[in-house]
């Protein structure tokens, strides 16, 4: 048993998401079942915001790691810490995690080094367990722990990547966009702004995301077009808000800002 304190990890309102296909009914099975799974898309596509949803749907407690190149395999299970008393543990996020029962979720995991990503092996494969080394611990994960990564493969490369026995070890859920009607119905929701103003700007994605391979990196999100409308929202003019919220964010480079703005006049002209 723990003394964790369960409730500060559930979401106790329902995040809005809006299916894009079958992926709820997929990773409800894939939880059931209780298999690792891997979401792979581009960034603010709605991976963070799915797996919110679903660890909601599911009345599961949620515990979210931003991976980064600094973060090692302490600060994912724990460490021994000072103080006043002598040491004691502190588990880490995964630990915490495997002992209450929680859905981890390993945001960016390709940022974390592959020798810290090494340390989940065991938790997604017949083990299920996580050995505490420092401490002489061997974690049987709780029955309702589920491990959960999320990537963008845009951003891949060969310094960057999961290896295979680590990407063999999950099932995989494939995010995009949104199509242009559900785009457009999820920036008049989560920005309170008419399906004109949104429709209007999910055009705006569509043109800068052609552009991806040829000049730009990643292409406007559905994040950045929910920042637009709700600064449109607060009655910043169209065109400035696209500028600040759309252009500025994704390039420094003229010819590009200069092409988006041209579309951004064309379209709220």
């Amino acid at each position: 048993m723990t003394d964790i304190d369960i409730s500060q990890y559930k979401i106790t309102e329902e995040p809005y998401y809006e299916a894009q296909g079958n992926e709820i009914k997929l990773y409800e099975a894939a939880y059931d079942a209780r298999m690792p799974v891997m979401v792979k898309g581009p960034t603010g596509c709605g991976k963070s915001r799915f797996i919110e949803h679903m660890a909601y749907k599911l009345g599961k407690p949620l515990i979210t790691v931003a991976c980064n190149e600094d973060m090692t395999a302490s600060d994912l299970v724990g460490r021994y810490l000072l103080d006043a008393n002598g040491t004691r543990w502190l588990d880490g996020p995964l630990t915490t995690a495997a002992r209450i029962g929680a859905i981890c979720y390993l945001d960016e995991i390709v940022e974390a080094r592959q020798d810290t990503t090494v340390v989940i092996h065991p938790l997604t494969d017949h083990r299920r367990t996580l050995p505490l080394d420092k401490k002489g611990e061997l974690i049987a994960a709780h029955p309702d722990f589920q491990l959960v990564i999320s990537y963008n493969p845009g951003y891949q490369s060969m310094m960057k990547d999961l290896k295979q026995s680590t990407k063999q070890r999950f099932t995989g859920l494939d995010f995009g966009y949104p199509d242009t009607k559900v785009e457009a119905a999820i920036v008049a929701k989560e920005a309170s702004i008419d399906e004109e103003t949104s429709a209007k700007l999910v055009k705006v994605a569509h043109a800068a995301r052609h552009l991806k391979g040829h000049g730009l990196d990643e292409g406007i999100s559905t994040r950045l077009l929910v920042y637009a409308a709700t600064l449109m929202n607060k009655g910043i003019e169209a065109k400035e808000a696209c500028h600040m919220a759309l252009v500025t964010p994704i390039t420094d480079d003229k010819d590009i800002r200069d092409t988006l703005m041209h579309s951004i006049d064309s379209i709220f002209a």
